[in-house]
Order: structure tokens, then sequence, then C-alpha cells
């Protein structure tokens, strides 16, 4: 490794926000040729700050960027480019009505003035079978899976020669086969010598892509292991900074009777077309039911028609036999419905308010809305019983980690007494230590006879907590696996539409 030629060189790089907030705090970082350096750690920890510092979105406070042995001052992602460093974001910048040969060629500044497609069709053709990428470069945009798009805007990095690729949280929505692909190509760009950052939280996909991690934690670095160092108790403890039991017990399920029923449930999505496709299951008592399926295939539809957040086209919903597919969101709260959203800084809390309000948020008895002091004196008894980290109740809780976010959302939905619990993507960007809380929890729940409705795209998470698993694509569902790793390739293969026989 150390005789590879060094391509860049982050020195004592700073980057504060407003409110006091540091989110680079003399970082270093390096990157050689021909090999993939992980940048590892929970959302919030620094990563992709770090890497929007590198290709120009934000500008540091302090620190020093060097390109092989050369000081850079890196004013823009056109100029970053320009200097051979592109990245692949986690929200693709693609144009849906536009060909990949348009896309490609798009800002590329040889083709400012007139676009020669039949040549930029040809040089994709190229660089797709020299990276095993296969895309057609005349196919729309809008025509392509998440895989594919995301094999575009890899296509575009190379189409533009970057020595440096930056891959943001690069397999957050792609299958389990899209993922191999993903590896595959990326051990054959790293053969080519050009250097990769990859940005992640999971364990297991870090200790089989790296060459080399580094550990961010609070916008600081923990430490960096080579490829024959790595050991995910290691990384674990470095993220997390104590030991992490990787691997939760789970009972064996005793169900009882039925939860929740839903009926061909059909519903659109925010622009008005189809998302929920006659989705139809039941659930009972002491189980969870894991629903897998790439972002974007109605889940989050699911969940807030059976919350009572959106409203149902068609069909009908049940909980413990009565019908509540049209009664409001404070009924199905009193009823027992709980639910822990995908977004915990913007749907499930109020981050300006202080830690022991939202604990409260939903409490069914008003007076303590309005009486701070019985707020935050009930409040010290759930941060005490959730272990939540924070200096005092009247802590602002936007300036929590997303673990202990997280936290207090649990804490407040499962103090409500519920018989059912909507928890969606629970675990997206936090750290082993907190998934580990956060499965631990919804187990518990599930022991003490709450059923658990788990919406999920991370495999390991379905396989780790769930007891039965169903996919859904385009807001259909595919089929129902056993939670068991040997059906990986089963349920990767319904995840991208193929029904189960």
């Amino acid at each position: 490794m150390s005789d590879r030629g060094m391509l860049l060189e982050l020195r004592n790089i700073v980057k504060k926000f407003p409110g006091g907030i540091v989110a680079s705090d003399h970082v270093n970082f390096d990157l050689r040729e021909g090999e993939v350096h992980t940048l590892l750690g929970e959302n919030g920890a620094g990563k992709t700050t770090l890497m929007n510092i590198l290709f120009g979105l934000y500008r540091m406070d302090e620190g020093e960027i060097y390109l092989q042995g050369r000081r850079v001052h890196i004013t823009s992602p056109a100029h970053a480019l320009s200097l051979g460093i592109g990245m692949v974001q986690q929200h693709f910048t693609l144009v849906p009505s536009f060909t990949v040969a348009e896309n490609i060629a798009l800002g590329l500044k040889k083709y400012k003035f007139k676009v020669d497609f039949k040549e930029v069709s040809k040089r994709i053709e190229e660089i797709s079978k020299l990276y095993n990428l296969n895309i057609d470069p005349s196919a729309k945009v809008w025509q392509l899976s998440v895989g594919e798009r995301q094999k575009v805007e890899i296509l575009k990095l190379l189409y533009a020669k970057a020595k440096i690729m930056i891959l943001d949280e690069p397999t957050a929505v792609l299958t389990p086969q899209e993922v191999e692909s993903l590896f595959k190509a990326i051990r054959m760009i790293k053969e080519s010598g050009t250097g990769v950052i990859f940005i992640s939280h999971k364990l297991r996909e870090v200790m089989e892509i790296s060459d080399r991690v580094t550990v961010l934690k609070s916008g600081k670095v923990v430490g960096t292991l080579n490829r024959d160092e790595l050991d995910p108790r290691k990384l674990a403890n470095m993220m997390v900074g104590r030991d992490v039991v990787l691997k939760v017990e789970k009972k064996p399920k005793e169900p009882g009777k039925i939860v929740l029923r839903v009926s061909n449930l059909h519903a659109l999505n925010d622009k008005g077309l189809p998302a929920l496709k006659g989705i139809s299951f039941e659930m009972r008592e002491g189980e969870i039911f894991g629903i897998a399926g790439v972002a974007g295939n109605g889940q989050r539809e699911l969940a807030e028609v059976i919350y009572g957040l959106r409203k149902p086209a068609d069909g009908k919903i049940e909980l413990l036999g009565r019908d509540i597919t049209h009664t409001s969101v404070m009924a199905r709260i009193k009823m027992g419905i709980s639910y822990i959203p995908q977004d915990r800084n913007g749907v499930a809390t109020c981050p300006n308010l202080s830690v022991a309000e939202n604990l409260f948020l939903k409490d069914q008895q008003g007076e303590f809305l309005f009486n701070l002091k019985d707020v935050v004196r009930r409040s010290l008894r759930r941060i005490e019983k959730y272990s939540i980290l924070t200096p005092n109740p009247n802590f602002p809780l936007k300036l929590l980690s997303g673990g202990n976010i997280q936290k207090v959302v649990i804490a407040r939905e499962f103090e409500n007494e519920p018989k059912l619990i909507i928890a969606e993507h629970p675990t997206r960007g936090l750290d082993v230590g907190s998934m580990e809380f956060v499965y631990r929890s919804l187990l518990k729940a599930r022991d003490e006879g709450k059923a658990v409705l788990l919406l999920a795209g991370d495999l390991e998470e379905i396989f780790t907590i769930s007891d039965r698993v169903a996919v859904i694509y385009e807001g259909e569902i595919m089929g129902y696996v056993e939670p068991d790793p040997s059906n990986l390739e089963k349920i990767g293969l319904m995840m991208a539409g193929v029904r189960d026989a």
C-alpha cells in the first residue's frame, strides 16, 4: 500500500456551522492511487461535510488540501472536477427526461457549444464495457432503475477522467445484486489507479470493499486502520467508544391474536401517482413483520396510510377488529398505534424544542403540555430508562447525536403503551451502538406482546429481528420469505421486481 502514489492529503480541516457546531474538527485524511479508503461513522459524524469541502460544495474555515503534493484551493464542484475529483452524492443529479449520453455530456466544457452525441455514446459504450457497467447510452434516465442511475453517475466521473472518486453511502438504495455489481465495478476502477473514497456506516460492506478505514465521530478522527487490521468489533468500538454486541438474541416468537389487518390497500404518492397497489397482510401480537424493499417502493406511503397521515384511495385497515380506515391520526394514537418515521429530524421531532418537550409531544394528558416543570420532571425518568445522553432535559434536541435523537423518539412512542409499532427505517444513519439499542427495544416490545411493523431496505436489519418477511416493489407485495440469510438472492430478485413463484 505504501508504495502507491499519494493522490490526496487533507490537513487539519476545520468546518464550523452557525450555532457553534463543529462539523470537521482538525481532520486529517489521505488517499493513495488504486485504493478504497472508507470514511466510517454515523450520520452527523462529519463524513459528508468533509467530502463536500473536498468537492467544492463547502468552504473550509481552516486547513489545507494537497493533490499529488500540490496545494489547491477548491472553489466549486466544477473546479473540483477539473482537478480530477468527482462525487456521486446520495441524491443523484441526473435529468430524468434526458438520455444517458445527454446527462453525461451535460456540463462538460468540451461540449459547451456543440455536442457530438455519436462520439459521446461510443465513448460511454467503451467505458461501460471496460468497467462492466452495462448501460445503454440512448436510454432515458427515467426508464432506469436506481442501481442503473447510480452507474450513470459513476460513468459521468469516469468519462471526465476523475482520479479521485467519492461515493457517498452508495449502497443505501440498492438490491443485494446491485451492491455486488457496484463492488465489482469499484474493484475494477481502483485497478486503473483511481482512488475511491467510500462513505458508509455499514460494517459488513466496509469490511468487504476497503483497503483502509478512517473512523469519524463528532467531527474528529478516531483512528485509521489498514485492511489487515480490520475487525468488525474493533471498528464498532471505534465508532461508539465501547464494546458492542453485533448480534442480538431473539427468543422464539409466540404470536397472539390479530392486531392489524390490511385489505386491498391502494394509495397515491405525493405526485398523485399509484404508490400502493392492492396491499394485503395480517399482523399478530408478539411478532415483528418485516417488509423489505429499496427505498421509494411504497414503504413510506404504507406507513403513513396505516398511521392516518395519508388517505387511502381504496381498501380497508382494521386494528384489533375495528375499522380505522377513515379515522384521524389522534384517534389511532389513542387506540394504540405508535410511529417511528424515517425522518427523525423533521417528521418525528421538533428539533428546536428541548429534549423534555419532544419526549411528550404526543402526551394525552394535555395539562403536561402547558406545565413545563412537570414535563421536565417526568422526562427525567424516560431519559434514565432509555439511556438518553443529554446534559439536561432542557437541552435543545437538535444538538444531540442521531442515536440519542432516535432514543427520544423511541421513548416517546413506547411509553404510550402501543398495540402496534410502525418502525420505518429505524436505524438509518445510526452507529452500531445505537442500532443495537433500537434492535433490543423493538425485540423487547415484541416479547411484551406488541405487534411491530418493520419497514427497511437493509436486509441485515430485516434478518436480525424479523419473524416474517415480505418484499415490496412498486407498491405491490412480491412474496413472503423466512428471515434467513440463505434467502438473500431470492429477496434481492423480489426487490428488483421478480415475483415469487
